[in-house]
């Protein structure tokens, strides 16, 4: 599925979502945000902030808090899904547009824009630890040597990013089938992630 280039396009593209993403929609556009599209999905900003973005998967469609670990979360609604990943992204779920609370809802979005006015934020702490290159990627570098040039010349970050790939992969096969598809982009000396920076 191609990325949406528009909000009425992502709500079409997750038609089993559609009233639930309408409904959270309406409400973000019932406040001081202003709706955009980032990374192929409906983001809403203050001041060119991310405040929150809406997001559909398989079994649920939710909002994501840019700065949600600030959030008082009364209600205990949020989660981080990034548990190891992430310090200030939190995620409200819904199942269904009847879960929606306008009320309650606006109410966790005004005081995410209050928080950004205020200036309040959690910022990214870098990682300075040395990578870890797993067995499976050190053996493709061992029999590439432009490989391995080409990963050393990355940023930490890059090289990190490939790094965890490969070994948050549980089983063997699946950890040489990433080693064998980032080797290419490691040649052409891009990021991982690349491609959804700058969105």
């Amino acid at each position: 599925m191609q990325r949406a280039k528009t909000v009425d396009g992502y709500i079409k593209d997750h038609p089993e979502w559609a009233d639930a993403l309408t409904k959270l929609r309406d409400i973000c556009n019932s406040t001081d945000l202003e709706e955009t599209i980032k990374w192929g999905a409906p983001c809403y900003t203050i001041d060119g902030k991310n405040i929150v973005g809406l997001a559909a998967f398989k079994e649920y469609t939710g909002l994501w808090f840019h700065q949600g670990a600030l959030l008082k979360d009364p209600d205990n609604v949020l989660i981080n899904a990034g548990e190891t990943k992430t310090k200030a992204l939190r995620q409200w779920r819904f199942t269904s547009a009847k879960d929606i609370k306008t009320r309650t809802v606006k109410a966790y979005i005004n005081e995410a824009i209050a928080n950004q006015r205020a200036g309040k934020s959690i910022k990214p702490t870098r990682n300075t630890s040395a990578v870890k290159v797993p067995a499976e990627l050190e053996a493709a570098f061992k029999s590439n040597k432009k490989a391995r040039a080409a990963f050393d010349a990355l940023t930490p970050g890059k090289r990190r990013d490939y790094a965890n790939h490969v070994a948050e992969a549980k089983r063997e096969a699946t950890r040489l089938s990433r080693t064998e598809k980032i080797i290419p982009m490691i040649l052409s000396g891009v990021g991982l992630h690349d491609k959804y920076r700058n969105c």
